[in-house]
C-alpha cells in the first residue's frame, strides 16, 4: 500500500464544510427552489409504484418516459425495497414500512440463486435494510441463506468470489471490484449465526482484491481475470471503463466503499489504508468537475462533453462519511458534504413534473453498451439515501 499525504486534502476542502441538511436552497432562474420540498415531492412518488414482482423500477429513459423495470434475478432488485426502508428510518413515515414490506419478499428465492455473484446486493439492500427496522428471524434467515449461497461461487485456490459466468471465451475466472460490495451479506450472516465461515471468505476475497485489483496510484481495475487451477492473474481488464487503463467512476466508488465497510468488520489497518488511497486517489483527479460529480469515466477523452455519473458520486459520498469515522479526517467529510450539497439542487434533482419512482437525475450506467447514460438510476437514490442517514447519525 502506497502512503498518502493528506495534508494538503484537508487544507484544500476546509472551505467545503458547509452543512448538508434538508432545506438547502438551489437556484433556478434566480428564484429560490427549495429543495426540501422538491425532494418530498419525489419521495411520495415511489408511494405510488404498483406493487408488482416483476417491475422492479432500475432507471428510466426520459426521452421516452419510459421505465426500465426488472424481475428479482436482476442485479438491482433489492434497491427500491431499501428506499423504501431508508426513507421511513428518514421521515418517521408509516406507509414507507408499509410499501417496503410488500416490496421485500420479492428478493427473497434471490437467496438461493447461486447464479449471480450479486446475492449481496438483491438480499443486503433489501432484507439488510429491513432488518435495521424490524428484528425479524425471518429477515435473519434470508441474509444466512444468501450467504450460503454466495459462498458457493468461491474458489480457495483463487481467494475469490467469482463474478459473472458469460464471456467464458473471454475470461477463465472475472472478479470485478463491485464484489467487494457483497461483502457486507457475508460479514453479517457470520455476525448473526456466529458461523465464522462467511467471515473468512469476505476476508480471503478482500485481500486477494487488495493484493490484485489496484494500480500504483491507488486507482482500480474493474475487472481481474484469474486461472481457476492456479489462482495466478491472467490479466486486467475492463467491462464497463472507456477501456482497460482508464477510470472508471462507480469502479473507484465501489472500492471506497468495499474497503471501509470491511474495516468496519475486521479492523484491518490494510483495508483502511487502501480506502484511503482510492479516496484521495478520486477527490484529487483532474478531471473531476468543480461540483464533485464525477464523469462516468475520468480519463474519457471526451471530456468535458462526458456523461457524469451521480451514482459513483453517492456511492462515494456514503463512503466517505463511514471512512470520516474512523480517520476523523476533515476532508473526507468536506468532499462529500460537497457531493451531498451538489445532488441536493434542481440540476440533479429529477424533476417533479416526471411521474416516476426515482429521485435523481444524471446518472450512467453502462457507457460502452450505451444503456442508460444520462439517466434515473435506482442505486443512486439508494446511496443518496443512506448518504443522508449517516450525515445525520
Amino acid at each position: 500500500m502506497k502512503n498518502v499525504n493528506f495534508v494538503s486534502l484537508t487544507l484544500g476542502f476546509a472551505s467545503l464544510m458547509t452543512a448538508c441538511k434538508p432545506g438547502i436552497i438551489a437556484q433556478k432562474n434566480n428564484t429560490a427552489v427549495s429543495t426540501e420540498k422538491l425532494l418530498e415531492t419525489r419521495y411520495k412518488m415511489l408511494l405510488d409504484y404498483p406493487v408488482d414482482s416483476m417491475s422492479m423500477p432500475r432507471s428510466m429513459n426520459l426521452k421516452t418516459n419510459e421505465i426500465r423495470k426488472v424481475p428479482s434475478k436482476d442485479w438491482t432488485s433489492g434497491f427500491f425495497a431499501g428506499n423504501l426502508w431508508q426513507l421511513y428510518r428518514l421521515t418517521g413515515d408509516s406507509r414507507y414500512k408499509e410499501q417496503a414490506q410488500k416490496w421485500t419478499p420479492f428478493s427473497k428465492k434471490e437467496s438461493v440463486n447461486s447464479n449471480s455473484h450479486d446475492v449481496g446486493f438483491k438480499v443486503f439492500c433489501s432484507f439488510g435494510e429491513a432488518l435495521k427496522v424490524e428484528n425479524k428471524k425471518e429477515y435473519e434467515a434470508v441474509i444466512i441463506k444468501g450467504a450460503e449461497t454466495l459462498c458457493t461461487r468461491f474458489n480457495p485456490k483463487v481467494g475469490s468470489i467469482r463474478s459473472w459466468d458469460f464471456n467464458k471465451e473471454i475470461w477463465d475466472y472475472p472478479v470485478i471490484i463491485d464484489n467487494m460490495m457483497n461483502l457486507e451479506l457475508l460479514f453479517e450472516a457470520s455476525k448473526i449465526s456466529g458461523n465464522p465461515k462467511y467471515r473468512d471468505v469476505a476476508i480471503k476475497h478482500a485481500n486477494t482484491t487488495l493484493k490484485n485489483q489496484f494500480r500504483d496510484d491507488n486507482s482500480c481495475y474493474h475487472v481481474i481475470d484469474y486461472n481457476p487451477t492456479t489462482g495466478a492473474v491472467r490479466k486486467k481488464t475492463t467491462l464497463q471503463g472507456y477501456n482497460d487503463d482508464s477510470v472508471w467512476a462507480r469502479g473507484q466508488a465501489w472500492a471506497v466503499y468495499g474497503f471501509t465497510m470491511s474495516y468496519r468488520y475486521t479492523k484491518d489497518s490494510a483495508y483502511l489504508n487502501q480506502a484511503e488511497g482510492t479516496a484521495h486517489f478520486f477527490m484529487a483527479h483532474k478531471n473531476l468537475p468543480e461540483d464533485g460529480i464525477p464523469y462516468w469515466d475520468l480519463k474519457d477523452p471526451g471530456i468535458p462533453n462526458s456523461p457524469r455519473d451521480v451514482s459513483a458520486a453517492m456511492v462515494m459520498a456514503s463512503a466517505l462519511y463511514e471512512l470520516y469515522t474512523y480517520t476523523q479526517n476533515q476532508s473526507y467529510l468536506a468532499f462529500a458534504d460537497k457531493l451531498m450539497a451538489s445532488v441536493q439542487s434542481d440540476k440533479y434533482i429529477l424533476s417533479t413534473a416526471i411521474n416516476a419512482p426515482f429521485l435523481l437525475d444524471h446518472s450512467t450506467g453502462n457507457w460502452p453498451k450505451h444503456d442508460e447514460i444520462d439517466e434515473p438510476i435506482i442505486y443512486a437514490d439508494y446511496y443518496f439515501l443512506e448518504a443522508l442517514l449517516r450525515k445525520r447519525s
